[in-house]
C-alpha cells in the first residue's frame, strides 16, 4: 500500500471515529421556531419540540445518539403554556444519556409566568381603598390565560415578591383569636380595625402550632368589638374536626396565648407600598409601588403554571439517564388554597380528612386518638418512576409551592449544586409520605420495593427564603426513603425546620433504613413556627446517621404556642435506629420524644470540633451560589441564655437517701427525652438538681419519683426574688450565652425570721439599691432565688466562660453597703443537711456535659 493511500485511509478512519464519539446536539432559543431543524444556526423554539426530535432519533436508532443527546438552551426566557413532559421514551442509557443543558455562559429560564402590562395610575377614587392609598395606586387588567381570567396568589415586580394585601403589616403584630365553636364551625376574633365591605375572596391565615391554615372566609359578622367568622367547605369541616395541629385556645394560661392570625386578600387592607390586590369581579389588579419602581416599564409577573417540568414513567417502564444542567425554573403558582382552602397536617401535607377518634386505638397503634389522610402539594418539578436522573447547577426561584419533588418509584438520582430561593413551600422533597387513601399513622412498606425512593443523593444545594407561603414546610423534606444521602447543603431563612426525615409516627418496621444526613449547615430557621428543629426525624429508620452537621440560629417567634419548644436536633415519635454524633450546635438543646430503640447519641453540642463547623455546608466548588444571597439574620435569634431562663426558670431537686447521688445518666436521659438540655444537670454529694425552663415540670417530677422511688423529689417554683440585668442595670445589656451557678441553703427554722428574710428581698431594689448596683458591676446577668418550704435555690447567671470567684468581689468594690447586706442575710441562713460546720451555701457542680 502506497503512502498516499495509507494517509487517505488513516484520515478517513480519524473522521469516522470522531463522528462516533460525538453526541447529537439539538439547539433551542427564544427566537427559534419549532419548524426549524434544531441546529445552532436554526434552533427550535421550545424544549418540548426538542424533546420530540430527540425521541424520534432514539426511536429510529439514529447513529448520532450513540454517545448521547444534548439539548442545548440558549439564554433567555421560555414562557410555558403547559409543563415540559419527559417520558420513558425520552430515556437514555449510561453510555448515551439525554442532557438538557444551558448553552455555555448563558442562563435559560423556563417560566410559568404571565406578564401583567398596561399599568396606569388610578385616576378616580377607588372604592374600598384606604385613604392612605388613594392617589398612590396603579391599576391594570388581570390578563386572560387559556381563555379565562388568570387566578393567582403571587406577584413579582422586577423580580421581587409583592405582598398580597393583608390586615397587619408585621407578623409580630398579628391578633389572637378569641374563641371557637367546633360544633357550629365558628370562630370569634377581634373586630377588624379596618372596616371591610363584601367578603369577596377574603382569607384568614391562622397559626396552629407547627403549621398554618389558609381558610377562605364565608361570612364575617361584626358584633361590637368582636367578629364571628365562618369558612367555606371543605376546609371548614377539616379545620374544626382535626385535632393536630389545632388552633390554640389557652384558657389555663399554660401556653403563649391563643393562636395568632391575620386576614388577607381584601382591597381595604391595601395600605402599604409593595402590596397588591386582584379584584375578580372587576377583573382589575391594584398595586402600590415601592420606592424606585416605575410602573410604566416595570416587569410584573403573575404565575400561571403549577408545574413546569414533569418526568414520569411507570414501575415497569421508568425514565432513565436524563440530566438537567444549568436551567432556571421560575414563576409557579399553587391554587389549592384559593379553590379548596389549605389545612396542613405537617411538612406542608394538607389534610383531606382528619378527626378525633371517639374510641382510641387502631391495630397498629393502641393509643392513637386521631386519624388523618393527606394530599401532596404541587411542585415546579415533579419526578416519579425514574432512575439515574439529576438536576445540577439549576436555579429554582419565585415559586408558590415545592421546588423539586421526587415523589415515588425513584432510585439513584442526584440533586446537586442548585440554588433554591424565594420558594413558597419545601425546597427539595423526596419520597412517599402518605397516599391519599393511606392513613398517615400506618406503617408504609410496599410489597413492590420499586415504589420506595432509594439511593438518592442531595448535595451542595443552597436553599434560602423557602417556606415563605406555607410556613409549615421545610428546607428539605424526606418521607419514606431508603439509603438516601443529604449532605453539604446550606439551608437558611426557613419558617419551620431545616431538614425533616421520615413519616408515620411509628416504631414499627417500614420502608425506611440506611439514611444519612451529614455535613449540612442549617441556620436562621424557625422564622414563624415552633415545635421546630434544625434536623427533625420521625419513625424507625435502622442504620441511619445524623452526623457532622452545623445547626445554629433559631429565630425568636413571640406568637409561638410555646416559646421554649425549639431545638437544634429533634428525634420525634418512633424515631429508632439513629446514630446522632459529632453535630455542632451552640448548646445541647435537643429532644428525643417517644423514641423507639437503638438510638445512639454521641458528642453533640458546642464542644464538637470547630473543623466540623467549618466543613459543614457548601463545599468550595459550590460557594458561588452565595452570590447575591443575604447571610444576615432578619430578626432576633434565640440563645440558651436569657431566653431559656429569664421568664420562668424552675428547679427540680432529687435527694437520695444514702450518701451517693442517684444515677446521673438516667437523669440526663430523662432531660434529653423531654427537651431539657442535659447541661442543666448539677450535683452536690447526694443531691442532683435540674435547673432550666422545664415544660410541664409536674410531669417530670412524677417521672423522677417513678425512676427513683427511694429518693425525695422536690420542685422549686416559688420565685420570690429576681435580679434581671435588662431591668435593673443602667445599660440593660445582656450577653447571648450564660453559665449558671447553682447554690443552695436553708432558712433558719424560725418562721418570724423567715418572713423577715423575704421582706428584705421584697424591698431590696428600693431600700438597698447598692446590692443590685453591685450585681451590675460584677456582670451578673440574672440572679434568682426560689423556695421550697425553707430550702432556697440561688442561681447566679454570669457570662459564659467567666469565673464567679473573679466576678463576685466586684459586688463590694467601692460598695461597702453590700458587705452590710451580706452580714444581715447571714443570720437567716444555715447549711442544708450534709454540710460541714460553718458551711452555709453549697455549690452544685455541673455534671451534664
Amino acid at each position: 500500500m502506497n503512502k498516499a493511500l495509507r494517509k487517505s485511509l488513516l484520515l478517513l478512519l480519524i473522521i469516522t471515529l470522531s463522528a462516533g464519539v460525538r453526541a447529537a446536539d439539538i439547539y433551542v432559543a427564544p427566537n427559534g421556531s419549532d419548524a426549524n431543524p434544531g441546529t445552532k444556526a436554526s434552533p427550535k423554539a421550545s424544549l418540548n419540540a426538542a424533546l420530540r426530535q430527540a425521541r424520534e432519533l432514539r426511536r429510529l436508532n439514529d447513529e448520532s445518539v450513540k454517545n448521547g443527546i444534548h439539548i442545548i438552551l440558549a439564554g433567555g426566557e421560555y414562557r410555558l403554556n403547559e409543563p415540559v413532559f419527559i417520558r420513558p421514551e425520552d430515556s437514555g442509557t449510561a453510555a448515551s444519556p439525554t442532557c438538557i443543558e444551558a448553552a455555555a455562559n448563558e442562563q435559560p429560564v423556563l417560566s410559568g409566568g404571565v406578564d401583567i402590562k398596561g399599568w396606569r395610575k388610578a385616576a378616580a377614587k377607588v372604592s374600598g381603598l384606604p385613604a392612605a392609598a388613594q392617589g398612590k395606586i396603579w391599576v391594570s387588567d388581570i390578563p386572560a390565560f387559556e381563555g379565562q381570567s388568570l387566578l393567582f396568589r403571587q406577584l413579582w415586580v422586577n423580580g421581587k415578591k409583592a405582598v398580597r394585601a393583608r390586615e397587619v403589616d408585621n407578623d409580630n403584630l398579628m391578633n389572637r383569636i378569641l374563641s371557637l365553636d367546633k360544633v357550629k364551625q365558628e370562630m370569634w376574633i377581634p373586630a377588624p380595625k379596618t372596616k371591610t365591605g363584601a367578603i369577596g375572596q377574603m382569607e384568614m391565615v391562622i397559626h396552629q402550632m407547627w403549621a398554618i391554615a389558609n381558610l377562605r372566609i364565608k361570612t364575617l359578622t361584626v358584633e361590637g368589638d368582636k367578629a364571628k367568622v365562618t369558612f367555606q367547605q371543605p376546609e371548614s369541616r377539616i379545620q374544626f374536626e382535626h385535632p393536630w395541629p389545632q388552633a390554640v385556645i389557652d384558657k389555663e394560661k399554660k401556653m403563649n396565648g391563643n393562636s395568632a392570625f391575620y386576614l388577607t386578600n381584601a382591597i381595604e387592607f391595601l395600605n402599604q407600598p409593595g402590596e397588591w390586590y386582584a379584584d375578580a369581579k372587576t377583573n382589575k389588579i391594584y398595586y402600590w409601588p415601592r420606592n424606585n419602581e416605575a410602573m410604566t416599564n416595570a416587569k410584573v409577573v403573575a404565575p400561571a403554571q403549577q408545574t413546569l417540568l414533569k418526568m414520569t414513567g411507570t414501575a415497569d417502564r421508568p425514565v432513565s439517564y436524563v440530566y438537567i444542567k444549568g436551567i432556571g425554573f421560575e414563576h409557579t403558582t399553587w391554587l389549592r388554597p384559593s379553590q379548596q382552602g389549605h389545612v396542613p397536617h405537617q411538612a406542608g401535607m394538607y389534610m383531606t380528612d382528619a378527626y378525633k377518634l371517639k374510641v382510641a386505638g387502631t391495630p397498629e397503634k393502641k393509643g392513637l386518638e386521631n386519624q388523618a389522610w393527606v394530599g401532596r402539594p404541587t411542585a415546579a418539578v415533579e419526578v416519579a418512576y425514574a432512575h439515574h436522573t439529576g438536576f445540577e447547577g439549576c436555579r429554582f426561584e419565585h415559586m408558590a409551592s415545592t421546588g423539586v419533588d421526587y415523589q415515588r418509584g425513584t432510585h439513584d438520582n442526584e440533586i446537586k449544586g442548585n440554588l433554591f430561593k424565594d420558594i413558597g413551600g419545601t425546597g427539595i422533597q423526596v419520597g412517599t409520605f402518605s397516599d391519599e387513601a393511606f392513613e398517615v399513622h400506618l406503617s408504609y412498606n410496599p410489597e413492590d420495593k420499586r415504589e420506595i425512593c432509594t439511593n438518592e443523593r442531595i448535595s451542595n444545594n443552597l436553599i434560602t427564603d423557602a417556606t415563605n407561603e406555607d410556613w409549615g414546610c421545610v428546607g428539605i423534606g424526606a418521607g419514606y426513603v431508603k439509603n438516601i444521602s443529604i449532605e453539604h447543603n446550606d439551608i437558611s431563612e426557613v419558617s419551620y425546620s431545616g431538614i425533616s426525615m421520615g413519616w408515620g409516627w411509628t416504631k414499627l418496621p417500614n420502608a425506611m433504613s440506611g439514611n444519612k444526613i451529614t455535613a449540612n449547615k442549617i441556620s436562621r430557621y424557625g422564622k414563624h413556627l415552633y415545635d421546630v428543629s434544625g434536623i427533625y426525624t420521625l419513625s424507625a429508620q435502622p442504620g441511619s446517621v445524623i452526623a457532622e452537621n452545623y445547626v445554629d440560629s433559631v429565630y425568636k417567634v413571640p406568637y409561638a404556642h410555646d416559646v421554649h419548644h425549639w431545638f437544634y436536633l429533634y428525634c420525634d415519635e418512633g424515631s429508632s435506629g439513629f446514630t446522632v454524633k459529632d453535630n455542632w450546635t451552640p448548646a445541647d438543646k435537643f429532644l428525643q420524644n417517644a423514641n423507639g430503640p437503638d438510638n445512639k447519641w454521641e458528642n453533640n453540642g458546642p464542644q464538637v470540633s470547630g473543623s466540623i463547623k467549618q466543613n459543614a455546608g457548601l463545599q468550595d466548588a459550590y460557594k458561588q451560589l452565595f452570590k447575591g444571597v443575604s447571610t444576615t439574620a432578619t430578626s432576633a435569634i434565640n440563645y440558651v441564655g436569657y431566653d431559656a431562663y429569664a421568664d420562668n426558670p424552675q428547679v427540680i431537686e432529687i435527694v437520695n437517701n444514702d450518701d451517693k447521688a442517684v444515677d446521673i445518666e438516667q437523669v440526663k436521659d430523662l432531660c434529653i427525652r423531654n427537651g431539657i438540655p442535659k447541661s442543666s444537670v448539677y450535683q452536690w454529694t447526694n443531691r442532683v438538681v435540674i435547673f432550666s425552663y422545664i415544660s410541664n415540670a409536674e410531669a417530670q417530677v412524677k417521672k423522677l419519683k417513678e425512676m427513683f422511688p427511694k429518693a425525695e423529689v422536690k420542685l422549686y417554683t416559688d420565685r420570690f426574688y429576681t435580679f434581671n440585668r435588662k431591668k435593673h442595670c443602667p445599660d440593660g445589656k445582656t450577653v447571648a450565652e450564660w453559665d449558671n451557678i447553682v447554690l443552695s441553703t436553708n432558712l433558719v427554722a424560725d418562721a418570724k425570721k423567715q418572713q423577715e428574710y423575704l421582706n428584705y428581698h421584697a424591698t431590696q431594689f428600693t431600700k438597698w439599691p447598692e446590692v443590685s448596683k453591685g450585681f451590675c458591676n460584677a456582670s451578673f446577668q440574672q440572679l434568682v432565688i426560689l423556695k421550697n418550704e425553707r430550702q432556697l435555690m440561688l442561681i447566679i447567671s454570669i457570662p459564659k466562660g467567666e469565673n464567679l470567684d473573679k466576678l463576685n468581689p466586684k459586688t463590694t468594690e467601692n460598695n461597702p453597703r453590700v458587705d452590710e447586706w451580706n452580714k444581715i442575710m447571714s443570720q437567716y441562713q444555715e447549711g442544708v443537711k450534709g454540710t460541714k460546720p460553718g458551711e452555709v451555701w453549697v455549690f452544685f457542680q455541673p455534671v451534664g456535659k
